[in-house]
């Protein structure tokens, strides 16, 4: 299987996420998106973070247990960071090839990031572009850095049986929703105009406390 991992804290989870994982599975030929529940980001403040089960729930409410899965697998390995994770995933998976999922805002910040030459030396990556980040993650430190290991978008069908360094940037729509807009609303604040909110998509929810048995610990 071909399967695209997509971390994050999902504080909430949201139509942005999901925008994402479908253009993921499309655009690269995935069998399945994992969406990564993280039990803590370390780059992230504690403050405002919702616990680690309603964040699972929530990334479930965008998933379809199918395509698109949530997990909270991090907990089970007892990773904390990217670099441990992605490498503690493919030794528990050796037959399934795997492509780490970023949005650009995230490659822009991509430096910052525990062991980040690590990660990118584990598995080949796809950019997906986010608003306002796009410009400024291309003429980023990683991707110059990385420079050499880009490959032609053209060839982001086989970019899962690629070896690592390589990763592709995606070129597409953006969606403007955010978990900062979502939150900021439900606290009675207007969204900032970088980050517009929209109504999240509604998607079949998979009942609570289930988990795909090839995810169990």
């Amino acid at each position: 299987m071909q399967i695209g991992l997509l971390g994050g804290s999902f504080n909430p989870a949201h139509e942005g996420h999901l925008h994402i994982a479908s253009m993921a599975l499309k655009r690269l030929r995935l069998d399945q998106v994992w969406l990564l529940v993280s039990p803590g980001n370390p780059l992230k403040e504690a403050h405002g973070m919702r616990s680690l089960a309603e964040r699972l729930r929530s990334a479930r409410g965008i998933a379809d247990g199918r395509r698109i899965v949530a997990t909270d697998i991090e907990q089970y390995l007892h990773t904390r960071y990217t670099f441990d994770t992605l490498r503690a995933i493919k030794r528990r998976f050796p037959c399934a090839k795997f492509v780490w999922l970023m949005g650009a805002d995230n490659l822009a910040q991509f430096p910052r990031w525990h062991g980040w030459m690590g990660i990118a030396r584990t598995l080949p990556f796809a950019v997906l572009p986010r608003p306002t980040y796009t410009a400024a993650a291309r003429a980023g430190q990683a991707a110059r850095r990385l420079a050499g290991a880009r490959r032609a978008e053209r060839e982001a069908p086989v970019l899962a049986s690629s070896a690592a360094p390589a990763w592709v940037f995606l070129s597409g729509r953006e969606n403007p929703v955010s978990a900062t807009a979502l939150r900021r609303a439900a606290a009675g604040e207007d969204p900032s105009p970088e980050n517009p909110l929209r109504p999240p998509r509604q998607v079949p929810r998979i009942p609570n406390g289930a988990r795909p048995s090839h995810l169990s610990p």
